[in-house]
């Protein structure tokens, strides 16, 4: 099953990583301390919710997957197409690096990203041993920043796209990201032909396919190997966090990746 649960903490997983050399999960909300609209293992730090309970939820997530909390990375994400990369851990503190994409080969590093309602996209090289985390909303799908995570592992590591496993994990879908015609045209311009495999039409709305457009920029960069969960963070409130369907007033799931040693 997707699904695991350790310490009160369920968190869901991907076939395809679930290999002893590697540590990852899409943590959903459950399992932490804080109280509603962010109920409850919300780890946003500028969403509304105290920064205690936060630190809190984060122990909790670590803990659960047997990391240290100070190997933790992370970046403050803006929707931007750059990537860093993450050679040591920063120690639990707050983030260094406007990014919305990281990669490491260092076993000591947990990169770590936050989520209510943009793609995250888990990498891993298996040959060369490197992972990758990004944060893919429609500005960073249209800018291409699962292609660049791509880029960055070739050229940090010497990864190969074609070893690469990519994993697409829950997002919104399509059946509930209605979006409009200045997005419309930067789909198009973006995609080109393809453009339509990724604009869903319901009634008189235009709604966008997250889940195709990142699967289809990781092919365009060589990538094989792709699950996708599949699951959507606006159909599913009792495990996910959605900014668009809780109207902004949410908090934010975490996702995690790291080497074992």
């Amino acid at each position: 099953m997707p699904f695991k649960e350790n310490k009160g903490v369920r968190f869901y997983t991907f076939e395809s990583l679930s290999t002893n050399g590697l540590m990852h999960a899409i943590l959903t909300r459950r399992g932490g301390v804080s109280p509603e609209p962010w109920d409850s293992l919300n780890v946003g730090g500028s969403v509304g919710d105290e920064r205690p309970r936060v630190i809190e939820n984060r122990l909790r997530t670590f803990d659960a997957l047997e990391r240290k909390p100070h190997s933790m990375f992370d970046v403050w994400q803006v929707h931007s197409a750059d990537v860093v990369i993450a050679n040591a851990p920063h120690n639990f503190t707050p983030p260094e690096f406007k990014a919305d994409a990281m990669i490491t080969n260092n076993p000591e590093v947990t990169l770590f990203m936050r989520f209510a309602d943009c793609t995250p996209i888990l990498l891993f090289d298996p040959i060369k041993n490197a992972i990758g985390i990004v944060h893919a909303g429609w500005v960073g799908t249209l800018k291409g920043v699962v292609v660049k995570a791509v880029e960055a592992l070739t050229a940090a590591y010497g990864s190969r796209p074609a070893d690469i496993l990519a994993a697409i994990g829950p997002s919104i879908g399509p059946d509930h990201y209605e979006i409009g015609q200045d997005v419309i045209n930067r789909v198009r311009e973006t995609f080109n032909g393809k453009a339509n495999d990724l604009l869903v039409n319901y009634g008189d709305h235009v709604h966008l396919n997250l889940w195709e457009a990142n699967r289809l920029s990781l092919a365009q960069a060589g990538v094989r190997q792709i699950e996708n969960s599949g699951l959507c963070t606006a159909c599913h409130p009792e495990d996910w966090y959605s900014h668009r369907a809780q109207k902004g007033k949410t908090g934010r799931f975490g996702a995690l990746i790291a080497l074992n040693k």
